[in-house]
């Protein structure tokens, strides 16, 4: 039988364990692991926003904040609803010195969902 998962091998369910494998490693603070595994799942998968998500997490974690930002970006154009993916850049742009951005997003993250850290961040008193 010819192998019809592409030249790599890879079938959905490796994709779905790199995911998993992803999360771990995130977990266990090796950001760069988890962005490579989901470098191939994002590339046999561009339209899955939560291997998006975690990547863009991965990112931060690594002080890779440009990339972050960019995968960021990408959920909030899919799911512009996302609380947390607002926060996240919101804090994305606060590292980068990009105070008044950081606010926007914090501001939509807690709209969004009234999450004391997102409320806390939004700073609604200044």
């Amino acid at each position: 039988m010819p192998d019809i998962s592409g030249s790599t091998g890879r079938t959905p369910e490796t994709h779905v364990i790199d995911f998993r494998a992803a999360e771990q490693l995130l977990a266990a603070r090796d950001p760069r692991g988890a962005v490579k595994l989901l470098d191939g799942v994002i590339a046999a998968h561009p339209e899955n926003t939560a291997a998006r998500l975690l990547r863009a997490r991965a990112f931060f974690a690594a002080a890779q904040l440009r990339p972050a930002e960019l995968e960021f970006t990408v959920v909030l154009e899919r799911e512009p609803d996302n609380a947390y993916a607002h926060y996240a850049l919101g804090r994305t742009y606060e590292r980068q010195g990009r105070d008044d951005q950081a606010k926007r997003h914090f501001r939509l993250a807690a709209a969004l969902d009234p999450n004391p850290r997102y409320v806390k961040a939004a700073r609604f008193d200044t």
